[in-house]
């Protein structure tokens, strides 16, 4: 019998995925009756089933998703939201980050804007999509230290170069000078060569006042809202119903 040693070579060139149906097939009585053709297809094809899943999981921990479980087949059209059913199912497909188009997700705190934006961004990452989630005060506080302790480059090359960034609570405190550069860079960057999301209590003609700037506040809203869909969102909290 060869059970242990093939086991032992398939786990040693970490095919993971073969070595468990190899297992499995070798416990089932039936698996007899497999052709040497058939027997190698189910273990390349659970190889293949398993590396996809490494490459998912790796992806969701590198996206650092506010909520890591959020799903588009989760999402609750009856809430009292206003959702507009027919554009997030539009939106969950994903044409629009390949398009490298914006989303601006707005409305009063606790609708389930960022929630969405994190189920928006599990599907991406399911499509193969690489995503990184930021609240933005707290990239604003990381980016100001990246400044000073050498990290700059390395964190903005991370915020570049992702398929889609999530931008989580704009406003409504007013940008310093050194945010509103931090973000004319990252929208400039970014601007036709990747997607973002943006949450934000405020609605999007009261952002020109956050940025501050006219100038910056002009351009940096130029990239950012003339590609972008609109999801706006009205309604009562819907944390008041959690139990």
């Amino acid at each position: 019998m060869l059970d242990h040693p093939t086991l032992n070579h398939l786990r040693a060139l970490k095919l993971d995925g073969m070595a468990e149906a190899f297992a499995e097939l070798q416990r089932q009585d039936d698996a007899a009756e497999l052709s040497h053709a058939e027997w190698l297809g189910l273990l390349i094809d659970r190889e293949a089933a398993n590396r996809s899943t490494k490459r998912y999981q790796s992806r969701m921990r590198a996206a650092k998703l506010r909520h890591g479980g959020a799903a588009i087949e989760d999402v609750n059209y009856r809430a009292p939201r206003q959702l507009d059913r027919d554009l997030f199912r539009q939106l969950a497909h994903g044409d629009w980050i390949g398009k490298r188009q914006n989303l601006i997700i707005t409305g009063p705190c606790g609708v389930g804007k960022t929630w969405l934006a994190c189920a928006l961004g599990q599907k991406a990452c399911r499509d193969g999509r690489t995503v990184l989630y930021h609240r933005l005060s707290r990239l604003f506080a990381d980016l100001e230290l990246a400044h000073g302790d050498g990290r700059f480059p390395r964190l903005f090359r991370q915020i570049i170069r992702t398929d889609l960034l999530i931008l989580d609570d704009w406003g409504p405190e007013r940008l310093t000078t050194s945010q509103r550069r931090d973000l004319m860079e990252i929208v400039e960057d970014r601007y036709q060569n990747g997607s973002i999301i943006i949450t934000s209590q405020l609605p999007v003609d009261a952002w020109h006042d956050v940025i501050g700037e006219p100038t910056f506040a002009d351009a940096i809203l130029d990239r950012i809202v003339h590609n972008a869909h609109r999801l706006p969102l009205d309604g009562p909290s819907l944390r008041k119903n959690e139990t």
